[in-house]
């Protein structure tokens, strides 16, 4: 199990809405799709576009460069699911979100 992180409060991340948070030197994406909450890497790995300026979709992110398509349940490419970008667990605890780092 990793180090849990505070990232904000739940009020935050409205239903549809998105927040990007930085730990250490990593910029991550905090989506809340219909009351569920996801987190990747804000970096696209094919250009380095950021994931947070998307369009969510079917559970997916839509790069805002290139229209690649990244699974938020466990930041796979959609297309080609060896690919990936980080994805961390989110956990909500009180009204506090938490992301999941690895140590």
């Amino acid at each position: 199990m990793g180090q849990r992180i505070a990232v904000g409060k739940l009020a935050d991340i409205p239903v549809g809405g998105n927040i990007v948070v930085t730990i250490g030197k990593k910029d991550v994406a905090v989506f809340n799709v219909k009351g569920e909450l996801f987190a990747v890497d804000d970096l696209c790995p094919h250009m380095g576009a950021s994931l947070s300026g998307g369009h969510v979709d079917d559970g997916c992110i839509t790069c805002p460069w290139h229209y690649w398509r990244f699974r938020l349940s466990d930041g796979a490419w959609a297309d080609s699911p060896r690919v990936k970008t980080g994805w961390y667990p989110v956990h909500v605890v009180g009204d506090d979100v938490q992301l999941e780092m690895p140590e």
